[in-house]
């Protein structure tokens, strides 16, 4: 048999990214199978048909779901309650699809349709007022959820996962602009009455700016 990629298990996978499998997304338990044989049975939103399905691709065998990871069950609903909603923006940065709308200290509310059920939300709000109801029934793992639900999951995940990086590496270079900005400041306004202050401030200017570089080269393009 020839190996297994991550691709192919991934997309066996519901894209919940609820991590309740113990990795930060589908993906990254999909790698995790493909490379290090970790066991198939840690997906409840996939329930024991998802196992069926990643058994018949990779070749483990079929195994009850683990219990550490969660129970299957029918596909939950992210509902929040308007009137103790607080407008913090706490559950909109949890949410792994960006199906949370909302602004500062204003009402935020969930776009059903795209919620994934994956119950992060919950542990953010600071007041308590969300609340997961089910929403199919005694239908539960693949029989609640479909494959093109899944892949529109996948893709707002990448789609968030693309703005938070391009946010990241735009505050970084205004940063070093900021650094670079107060190096030319200082090496524009001469001598220092006092050369040791003078030369603290450029050593600060410069670990900062080798900082900024530092985070920039590990994050590769």
């Amino acid at each position: 048999m020839a190996p297994v990629t991550p691709g192919q298990i991934d997309a066996l996978l519901p894209q919940t990214q609820c991590t309740r499998c113990g990795y930060p997304d589908c993906r990254g338990y999909a790698e995790a199978i493909a490379w290090q044989g970790v066991a198939i049975n840690r997906c409840p939103p996939g329930g024991a048909e998802g196992v069926e399905r990643l058994a018949a691709l990779t070749g483990q065998h079929v195994q009850p779901l683990d219990p550490s990871c969660g129970h299957e069950g029918p596909r939950q609903l992210a509902v929040v309650d308007e009137a103790w909603c607080i407008g913090c923006t706490l559950c909109i940065q949890a949410c792994p699809v960006d199906c949370i709308v909302g602004a500062p200290k204003a009402m935020h509310t969930v776009i059903d349709a795209q919620c994934t059920g994956c119950e992060l939300c919950v542990p953010a709000c600071p007041v308590d007022c969300i609340e997961m109801r089910p929403m199919t029934g005694l239908a539960t793992g693949w029989a609640a959820w479909s494959a093109p639900q899944a892949d529109e999951a996948r893709v707002r995940y990448r789609q968030r996962a693309e703005r938070l990086e391009r946010t990241r590496r735009e505050n970084e270079e205004r940063l070093a602009r900021r650094a670079a900005e107060k190096l030319q400041d200082l090496a524009a306004s001469g001598p220092s009455d006092d050369p040791l202050l003078q030369a603290r401030k450029h050593a600060a200017v410069e670990a900062a700016l080798s900082r900024v570089r530092a985070r920039r080269d590990n994050a590769g393009p």
